[in-house]
C-alpha cells in the first residue's frame, strides 16, 4: 500500500516511516501542508497520516479539501490535540480515527488496516 505521511516532527516522522516500511509499505513523507496538498492532488494513496499542527497550517485543511473533493482516501489523524473537542472536529471532517501522540506503531499498524479495509 502506498501511504501519505504528513508529519513535521523529524523524530516521531522517521519513527513512523521506518515502521510503516518494515511492514512492506511505500511511504512518501510530507513535513509541510502545502507539500501534502501536493502529494494527496495525485490520488496514489492507501492511507493517509495526518498531523494537524503544521508549520504553515493546519491538516484538517487538507482533509477538508479531499473530502469536499469527494476522495475518500481513508485519512488518520496524528495529532498531540487530545481534547475530545479536537477529536470530534477531525472526525466530523472525515477522518477514519484519530491518534493522540504517543501513540504505539503497532496500535497504528492496526488502524492502518482497518482503515484500508473499509474502503
Amino acid at each position: 500500500m502506498n501511504v501519505l505521511l504528513v508529519e513535521d516532527n523529524v523524530l516521531l516522522g522517521d519513527a513512523v516511516r521506518d515502521h510503516i516500511a518494515a511492514d512492506g509499505h511505500s511511504v512518501d513523507w510530507c513535513l509541510n501542508l502545502a507539500e501534502a496538498t501536493q502529494a494527496a492532488e495525485t490520488g496514489k494513496y492507501g492511507v493517509i497520516l495526518l498531523d494537524l499542527r503544521l508549520p504553515d497550517g493546519n491538516g484538517l485543511t487538507l482533509l477538508k479539501a479531499l473530502r469536499r473533493q469527494a476522495n475518500s482516501v481513508p485519512v488518520i489523524i496524528l495529532t498531540a490535540h487530545d481534547q475530545t473537542s479536537d477529536q470530534i472536529e477531525g472526525l466530523r471532517s472525515g477522518a477514519d480515527d484519530f491518534l493522540v501522540k504517543p501513540f504505539g506503531l503497532s496500535e497504528l499498524s492496526e488502524l492502518m488496516k482497518a482503515a484500508n479495509h473499509k474502503h
